[in-house]
């Protein structure tokens, strides 16, 4: 039956129409009348099933061999490139640090150095490094100068400072304990509620940073508005996520799930490198910019997804965070499309587990009273059960290597702005990721 569809639909219709029959975006899954004539297996078509067994690998569950692009393709960041981006990071810390220092706040300078120095550099500085390759992709090599790369490298911090103060607030507000292999930055003693006012410091610097090195620049309002906008939409989607975090998991949808995925995380880890040196190198052509938006939005929510995976099937030590998205009670892709799959029965079950845990005040003196998570492992566990015998890891398998497929061909109908080999090169680092 699959041979007879790829002879009739092309390979992008195919792909989609696999998805669509694969993840529904109704509630209804059941209502789909294909997958009621076809045997399936924990609610995958069993064809499908017999073909992703044959493909697993040692990966976490069931995360496919990459067939289509070989491991010495794979796209990594060189340690010249890496290192050159980090010999930046100092004089950044000099330039924030000196500003303060003016206002006679030396405690607080030095203070601001230990946030910068725990939060800014220690993760894999993808968007920042991203939006110096971009840039590269970008103009001609006679215009790369160790002036304009510098200056790329300077726009890169900032995406990664952006990037620092979204995750420090998030830890806080979900009551993460590690993030980066390391205790989060509110959890380092001496630290506390101190990590509020660290993450607006940290987005204020960023400003700091784009005046002192871009004001002199045609692109300087442009970057100015594009950080702004950025950090709006993203806090858009941080309160789409908080707020559906109070609701039963009953009430959760995949156009809910959709809507925080664009906000919360797409746009500023995606479309924002990218933007940001699209204008350094002096684009304005607006279909330029919509194309690009269009794939690295397909990019975010595809991320997104891996996300949501390794938060429960991952290895902490290799993700360097311990996964809380079940007792938070997270809107999260695996809960969407385990409640379209469950029974009536499995269903209950999810309601009477998902994002079940007590909080205990420990100290209601403060304005910021601390409280403590009690977490029951025992209904985690269940849930975690309930998506394996909904067959979601063999579901998101799939998912991840048709999703691949699907936004390769999207990228290469485009026609305008950035080179394809450039979106391609974040395609092949994300797919597959274990961390």
């Amino acid at each position: 039956m699959l041979k007879f569809a790829r002879q009739l639909l092309p390979p992008q219709r195919f792909v989609a129409a696999r998805l669509q029959r694969l993840i529904s975006t109704s509630d209804e899954v059941h209502a789909e009348p294909i997958l009621k004539s076809m045997d399936t297996i924990g609610g995958l078509p069993s064809d499908l099933v017999s073909e992703q067994k044959l493909k697993k690998t040692s990966r976490t569950l069931s995360t496919l061999q990459n067939h289509s692009v070989p491991i010495a393709a794979r796209v990594t960041v060189s340690k010249d490139e890496s290192r050159d981006f980090m010999a930046v990071f100092p004089d950044l810390v000099r330039d924030i640090t000196g500003v303060a220092k003016t206002y006679n706040c030396n405690d607080a300078a030095n203070w601001f150095a230990h946030s910068m120095q725990y939060n800014v550099p220690r993760g894999k500085k993808n968007r920042g490094i991203l939006t110096v390759l971009t840039y590269k992709n970008l103009v001609p090599v006679q215009e790369q100068t160790p002036e304009n790369i510098k200056l790329a490298q300077y726009l890169g911090w900032c995406v990664e400072m952006l990037q620092s103060f979204f995750i420090v607030s998030d830890d806080i507000m979900d009551n993460s304990t590690t993030r980066r292999g390391q205790p989060c930055w509110h959890m380092v003693k001496g630290v506390g509620m101190t990590a509020i006012n660290d993450a607006l410091m940290i987005e204020n610097a960023m400003y700091l940073i784009l005046k002192k090195h871009f004001s002199h620049l045609d692109c300087y309002v442009a970057l100015m508005e594009l950080f702004h906008e950025i950090t709006y939409i993203t806090t858009c989607g941080q309160s789409l996520d908080l707020l559906n975090s109070n609701r039963s998991v009953s009430e959760f949808t995949m156009d809910n799930y959709k809507a925080i995925v664009d906000n919360k995380t797409a746009y500023y880890s995606f479309y924002l490198p990218f933007a940001a040196a699209l204008h350094l190198a002096g684009y304005n052509d607006a279909e330029a910019f919509r194309q690009s938006k269009t794939i690295l939005l397909e990019m975010g929510h595809f991320f997104q997804v891996q996300d949501d995976f390794l938060d429960c099937f991952g290895n902490p030590e290799v993700t360097g965070k311990v996964g809380t998205d079940i007792q938070d009670n997270k809107c999260s892709w695996l809960a969407v499309v385990a409640m379209q799959r469950a029974n009536a029965e499995q269903k209950q079950i999810m309601i009477d587990c998902y994002g079940k845990q007590g909080k205990v005040s420990l100290d209601l003196s403060r304005v910021f009273a601390k409280t403590a998570i009690v977490v029951d492992p025992h209904k985690v566990e269940r849930v975690k059960e309930l998506y394996k015998e909904l067959g979601l890891p063999s579901t998101y398998a799939t998912f991840e290597e048709e999703s691949y497929n699907m936004i390769k061909t999207h990228i290469q109908q485009t026609s305008r702005g950035v080179p394809h080999q450039t979106f391609l090169q974040v395609l092949n680092k994300i797919y597959q990721r274990d961390s």
